[in-house]
C-alpha cells in the first residue's frame, strides 16, 4: 500500500482523492488541510496559501501519518511562485515531512515530458492574470502553450460547484489548434469522473490537476501509478 499525503487548502473537491482509492490499487490518498479560509483566485491571496507557515505544520502531520510521500495539492498555489520558486516550495514540503514531496503545477509538467509531448491547449477557470502565471510556468519547463481560455471564477470554492458538464462543455470549447494534449489546471474543480469522456470528447490526452498530482505523487512512492478509467497518463508506461 502507497500513502500519498494530499495537503488541501480549503474545501472543495477534496472528495475526488477519495474516489481515487477506489480506482487505484494499493494507494491511499489521505488529506490534510493547509488552510481553512477562502481560495480566491487572486495572485496575492495564492502566493500566501503557499506560503512556507502553512506548508511546513501539514507536512509534518503527514511525517506522523506515515505517508510515503506528500503532495502539495493546488495548481495556482504553485505556480504563482515561478519555475525556481515552485521547486523551493516543494523543498519545503520534503524537508518538513521527511518524504518526497511536489506540487501539481510540477505534476502537470511531468505529466506532459511522461508522454512525450511539449505543445498543449490550457482551459482555466483562473481570471487570466492568475492563469498567465501558468503560461510562463509550463514554458520555463520546457512546455508550449498554444491555446489559453480563461472562465473568471473567483475562488476554489466556487470552482468546487462547477458539475460535470460544465467541464466536458470547457473542454469541447478549448481551442485545439496545434495542440498535443489539454490541461485543465484547477484542483478544486472536479474531473475523475468525467476523464474518459474527456479525451473522447477532444480526442487528445486530457491532464487535470488531481489527476495529475495523484499520478505524480504515485510515482514518487514508488507506485507504478496505473489504472484504467483515468485517462491516457495512467495508461502510458
Amino acid at each position: 500500500m502507497s500513502t500519498v499525503a494530499i495537503l488541501y487548502p480549503g474545501h472543495s473537491a477534496e472528495d475526488e482523492f477519495a474516489l481515487l482509492e477506489g480506482l487505484i490499487p494499493d494507494a491511499r490518498f489521505p488529506v490534510i488541510h493547509t488552510w481553512e479560509g477562502s481560495t480566491d483566485h487572486d495572485v496575492d491571496a495564492l502566493v500566501r496559501l503557499g506560503a512556507r507557515d502553512l506548508l511546513e505544520p501539514p507536512a509534518k502531520e503527514a511525517a506522523q501519518a506515515g505517508a510515503d510521500s506528500v503532495m502539495w495539492a493546488c495548481t495556482s498555489g504553485s505556480f504563482v511562485y515561478g519555475w525556481d520558486g515552485c521547486h523551493e516550495q516543494a523543498g519545503w514540503v520534503a524537508d518538513a515531512s521527511g518524504a518526497p514531496a511536489s506540487s501539481t503545477s510540477l505534476a502537470f509538467a511531468h505529466a506532459v515530458k511522461h508522454l512525450g509531448l511539449s505543445r498543449v491547449s490550457v482551459a482555466a477557470t483562473y481570471p487570466e492574470d492568475v492563469a498567465a502565471h501558468f503560461v510562463e510556468f509550463l514554458r520555463r519547463g520546457g512546455i508550449t502553450v498554444t491555446a489559453l481560455s480563461t472562465y473568471d471564477v473567483p475562488s476554489g470554492e466556487d470552482a468546487g460547484l462547477l458539475g460535470p458538464d460544465w467541464v466536458l462543455e470547457t473542454a469541447r470549447a478549448a481551442d485545439l489548434t496545434g495542440a498535443e494534449a489539454l490541461l485543465i489546471p484547477d484542483t478544486a474543480l472536479h474531473t475523475m469522473a468525467v476523464l474518459p469522456q474527456l479525451e473522447e470528447t477532444v480526442g487528445l490526452p486530457v491532464l487535470t490537476a488531481n489527476q495529475v498530482t495523484a499520478w505524480q505523487g504515485l510515482r514518487l512512492a514508488g507506485h507504478p501509478a496505473a489504472a484504467r478509467g483515468l485517462g491516457t497518463l495512467f495508461e502510458a508506461r
